[in-house]
């Protein structure tokens, strides 16, 4: 290997893992590389898809605590490299027939607390009319996932169209596969989960903080992008099929918006999106050794919940690695 003050790593994927793993390990002194596949940041990678909801107390609800507890102090994270993060908090609202979910959600969570009336109109003016009972989650925080992997990517230098496989050892101490789902022949349990999304404007509809909707067949969230800006997401279904959003998709996903506020009935749609997230049996990311080479996967849909922790963890096993050698 090369003198600890020479170390070289390079990383397989500009998701939102991979770059965080370079912005960590530069951080710390080691020279990093990035390849991928894609010949610039794209809905080619999940990344560019996801909602960029840092929610740990919402997550809780569903998501196992190892999740919840590795999530602490990632908004911090990304302000630190750079990153533009919203702090105010998110709401879970539910549909009038719903109601008597909001206990249950408010049970499995962590942080949040009951709105209704005028607290609730003093957070979101535009949703009085329409609800009258939330759970606010005041802690949370939200990011443009697209601005943040920009900024990570210009800081790293990427080379574009440039795939690479795990073999490619050659001038590297460390190679940190990082391609999400392109990765699955080399992690056999790793499975696909679909999800779909669209992008809407609607300036009519002012809304300020992540909404969460409660509903039994058709769960959604709503993020605001800004200037009438909307990402909604996203459905979780068990399939690796990468096709384009399905009509069944769009139009539960545009019914379960109806229910949040049928102003949007207006909006215009002006993206949609499916991609397939990574994600193993417990759907918690994990990073597995193999000699000199390092896996960090199955995101599943924490991955900019996740990434700071994770690349931490691997900065310290190449850190490590340094000591060892000294």
């Amino acid at each position: 290997m090369s003198p600890p003050s020479e170390r070289r790593v390079r990383i397989l994927g500009a998701g939102v893992f991979g770059l965080a793993c370079a912005a960590e390990l530069r951080a710390q002194g080691v020279a990093v590389e990035i390849w991928d596949r894609a010949a610039a940041l794209s809905g080619e990678t999940c990344s560019w898809l996801a909602g960029g909801m840092l929610a740990p107390g919402c997550e809780a609800e569903s998501a196992p605590p190892a999740v919840v507890s590795a999530a602490a102090g990632c908004a911090d994270w990304w302000e630190a490299q750079g990153v533009p993060v919203t702090r105010r908090g998110s709401l879970v609202l539910a549909a009038p027939r719903d109601q008597g979910e909001l206990p249950r959600f408010l049970r499995q969570s962590q942080g949040g607390a009951v709105v209704e009336g005028a607290a609730l109109a003093a957070l979101e003016p535009g949703l009085a009319d329409k609800h009258g009972h939330g759970i606010f989650y005041p802690d949370e925080a939200h990011l443009d996932p697209r601005a943040a992997l920009s900024i990570l990517a210009k800081q790293s230098r990427v080379q574009w169209g440039r795939a690479g496989t795990t073999d490619d050892l050659i001038g590297v101490d460390f190679l940190i596969d990082a391609r999400g789902i392109a990765a699955r022949p080399d992690i056999a349990d790793l499975r696909g989960v679909r999800g779909e999304m669209l992008v809407l404007r609607c300036p009519d509809v002012q809304i300020t903080r992540p909404v969460r909707l409660i509903h039994p067949r058709h769960p959604c969230y709503l993020v605001p992008r800004g200037e009438g800006v909307y990402m909604l997401g996203a459905t979780m279904v068990e399939s690796d099929d990468r096709k384009p959003i399905t009509a069944r998709a769009a139009l539960d996903l545009l019914s379960a918006l109806w229910a949040i506020h049928p102003g949007f009935a207006e909006a215009e749609i002006l993206e949609t999106g499916a991609q397939v997230r990574p994600a193993f049996a417990d759907n918690i990311p994990q990073v597995r050794r193999a000699g000199r080479v390092i896996r960090v996967n199955g995101a599943y849909r924490h991955g900019f919940l996740l990434a700071p922790y994770l690349a931490r963890q691997i900065a310290a096993l190449v850190q490590e690695e340094v000591r060892a050698c000294a």
